[in-house]
């Protein structure tokens, strides 16, 4: 081979390594965010779950002022 051809191969290795290496440095970043999502989808359902409706503790705690209810109705 000729030194022009050589030196064509060496470049093409060249530009396959470093956009080898620039895929694997993205696999790494989505690799941060993906794991950065899942703490914040988490946390997401930790929020929802505090701040739920009213209607499931409405019906307990009616059920506890029932004998108030029933008082207040008599009188």
């Amino acid at each position: 081979m000729s030194f022009v051809a050589w030196v064509t191969v060496f470049l093409a290795l060249l530009i396959v390594f470093f956009a080898a290496v620039g895929l694997f440095r993205v696999v790494l970043h989505l690799k941060a965010v993906d794991e950065t999502l899942d703490a914040l989808t988490g946390g997401v359902k930790v929020i929802a779950d505090k701040t739920s409706t009213v209607p499931p503790v409405v019906e307990s705690v009616n059920a506890s002022l029932k004998p108030v209810r029933d008082f207040a109705e008599g009188i």
